[in-house]
């Protein structure tokens, strides 16, 4: 049926595969009552929890894309753990009201209690992955919708576990305290966390074991699913969550595993665990389908009907919310067309079949109605939500996932970026995610690999490592395509496109290297001393702000040199003050200043009468030390020692001499007295005296 079915291509654009496999089941317990023989139990809740549903949470946690899921970490565990909290109070809540609404018929369903509503609104509130997976595949959804609406799938695995025993358990005493809620939330914390950290040790064991594995590569293998399998099995035993621990080991595992593992062991486990979840998810869907047939059912239309249109509106209302409070601290926010997605996309399956197989019948004397209610949740969102959300991803022109090849050239910018924002994060002194990926990336390289890694592949890069695996695909497929180049068996799989040259014709004389060849040694020497130098300074900084700077006591000489700069700083401000107080301008002729400077020399010929043209003045105009009317000091003094000697200049200091006379000395006869006289009159202000020159607290000159 499964070959059919990708035959006819219409069909497979229209169904999902898993609405076919359904209606295969179907079939098969029909033609089972149909020849009057009893439906084995095929889908009871042992063989589907130990056996059909770990190989397809493994084939997710091995392949997980783990810097998606880690970016989105805080998104997926909102709509995980509050979202399935929400589902699992509001359906419960609300179908225990409306139980007890009283109609003129009544009917069993007033016999309903609260704990058992609580109860089958924890089993019909989880996402199931195996659905999930299923649907979301086929129509090739962008990569961020898919993480979160499967990360959520895998992850809420915990809080249905808790919900589902807390619940079985309050139901048996019937009574629950305070105590029990509290006690009920570290019980979640435990189950959770526990999970994770006994599929950690798995995996880490698994790594270590995988590192002597280099003489027997028959089983290397063997050891990724045995102890991936006792990862889930360990954790079931204590009542941990097991699907958190096969997520947890597989996630764990496989950068140390394949770092050690051979190329044909990697394509092993890769097919292997492709063909083995594909097998599982095929005979859950073939079984549900006739388990259907076979069940004893109980039909409530009040009941069945109300739980479908609960699950509908508890996930739009929980996506909405939630998404709401979420985007406040996204950077890349979740558009109206996303949150549709999300809540479109919350598919249950067996997981919840299971869960309400494994209910007992005298405890809960509903437990038909409840396996009816499920079934029909079940085939729902399956047949309805899964056949039509192509349809509308296709209406709504949802982002697609793209089948971009990853390249050296991308890998470069997408480190270039993290060492970046670790970078700023660092000068910003903030601890956000990038800084303690930074943290947990050197921890792995200095301690973890030497461990878990064999030989020379712990020292060696991430970049070299992610080249020689484009490598090795990019021969695989050259080879697989029949390119029609013949690699010489002696050239190495580690060859570099550098050292390829380009046919040059015979005539032309061959070209030398641009790049000298050096030794392996002397490059490795190189390679040590670039990525110590270049790690140690940024392992150097420390987070800082503007009040805690220090000086760097082995900056003496640089210390020394910024003294001298500032002293030059503050000798030409002086100077330039200097300049400014030189070019104050003079005061006006009918100032108090020249009004009292005139009557102390001369009262009588004090006159307020314009001066006539023949009478040299001297005007100084306000001018900035930039223009060519400012008066410079060192001008001024060369100035004055070329017109007279050294101890003459120290004597006499500056002389203004009038203008007039050739030889610089005062023009003769009476006008030229009147001149003079009048000249000294305007520079009779006596100016600042000898003693408040003596008394500032600065010299003029230093």
């Amino acid at each position: 049926m499964k070959l059919g079915f990708h035959l006819v291509p219409r069909l497979s654009s229209i169904v999902p595969e898993s609405c076919l496999l359904i209606t295969v089941g179907l079939l098969v317990g029909g033609l089972i009552k149909l020849a009057g023989e009893e439906v084995p139990p095929v889908l009871d809740s042992q063989l589907f929890f130990l056996c059909l549903l770990p190989p397809i949470i493994l084939d997710a946690g091995y392949f997980l894309p783990i810097r998606p899921f880690m970016e989105n970490l805080g998104t997926i565990l909102m709509f995980a753990v509050v979202g399935t909290l929400w589902n699992a109070f509001f359906i419960g809540g609300l179908l225990y009201a409306v139980a007890q609404i009283q109609p003129s018929n009544p009917s069993d369903l007033s016999n309903l209690e609260l704990l058992p509503c609580l109860l089958f609104g924890s089993i019909v509130s989880a996402v199931d992955p195996v659905a999930v997976l299923a649907v979301f595949e086929e129509i090739h959804i962008n990569e961020l919708l898919h993480i979160l609406v499967f990360g959520e799938s895998l992850l809420n695995d915990a809080v249905t576990v808790v919900l589902y025993h807390l619940f079985d358990e309050f139901s048996g005493v019937g009574t629950v305290t305070v105590l029990d809620g509290v006690l009920g939330v570290l019980c979640f914390l435990v189950v959770a966390l526990g999970g994770v950290l006994i599929g950690a040790i798995y995996g880490i064991l698994a790594a270590f074991t995988s590192r002597f594995t280099s003489h027997t590569r028959v089983i290397e293998p063997l050891f990724v699913f045995v102890y991936s399998y006792m990862a889930y099995l360990s954790a079931e035993i204590f009542h941990m969550s097991g699907i958190m621990a096969l997520i947890a080991c597989g996630a764990v595992m496989r950068p140390y595993v394949e770092a050690n593992i051979s190329h044909k062991s990697h394509t092993t486990i890769k097919y292997f665990l492709k063909m083995w979840s594909s097998v599982s998810e095929t005979l859950i869907f073939i079984f549900l389908g006739v388990a259907t047939v076979d069940g004893n059912h109980s039909w409530n239309w009040t009941f069945v009907t109300v739980t479908v249109l609960l699950c509908l509106v508890a996930r739009i209302m929980g996506v909405v919310g939630l998404t709401y409070v979420i985007n406040k601290f996204r950077i890349v926010k979740l558009t109206t067309k996303d949150q549709f997605i999300i809540a479109y996309g919350g598919l249950r399956g067996a997981i919840a079949f299971s869960l309400g197989y494994l209910l007992d019948k005298k405890q809960y004397p509903m437990r038909e109605m409840f396996l009816t209610a499920i079934i029909t949740v079940i085939f729902f969102t399956v047949f309805v939500q899964g056949m039509t959300i192509k349809p509308l991803v296709e209406l709504l022109a949802v982002k697609k996932k793209q089948e971009a090849k990853h390249s050296i050239n991308e890998e470069i910018h997408t480190q270039f970026l993290d060492h970046l924002l670790t970078g700023i994060e660092d000068i910003c002194g903030h601890y956000g995610h990038h800084h303690w990926k930074d943290k947990l990336n050197r921890f792995n390289k200095k301690y973890v690999k030497k461990c878990l890694i064999a030989g020379e592949r712990s020292k060696e890069p991430q970049l070299i490592a992610f080249y020689h695996k484009m490598e090795m695909k990019q021969a695989i497929e050259l080879v697989e395509s029949g390119g029609g180049v013949k690699l010489p068996s002696s050239m190495p799989s580690t060859v570099s496109m550098q050292n390829i040259q380009p046919k040059l014709p015979p005539a032309a004389p061959p070209l030398e290297r641009v790049v000298p060849q050096i030794r392996k040694g002397r490059e490795e020497e190189i390679r040590k001393i670039l990525r110590g130098n270049l790690q140690r300074t940024r392992q150097r900084l420390r987070s800082y702000n503007r009040h805690t700077l220090v000086a760097d006591p082995y900056e003496d000489g640089w210390s020394d040199l910024l003294l001298k700069k500032q002293k030059m700083i503050e000798l030409e401000k002086k100077i330039t003050e200097m300049n400014n107080y030189l070019t104050v301008p003079a005061a006006p002729p009918d100032s108090p200043t020249i009004s009292r400077a005139r009557l102390a020399s001369d009262p009588q010929a004090y006159s307020m009468k314009p001066l006539s043209d023949s009478v040299p003045t001297i005007q100084v105009d306000l001018a900035s030390p930039q223009s060519p009317d400012s008066v410079n000091l060192i001008d001024e003094f060369r100035e004055a020692g070329q017109g007279q000697d050294r101890d003459g200049a120290q004597d006499q200091g500056l002389t203004i001499k009038p203008l007039g006379d050739p030889k610089g000395g005062p023009q003769r006869g009476p006008q030229g007295s009147k001149d003079q006289q009048r000249l000294q009159r305007c520079l009779s202000d006596p100016g600042p005296s000898a003693d408040e020159e003596e008394e500032e607290d600065e010299p003029f000159l230093p």
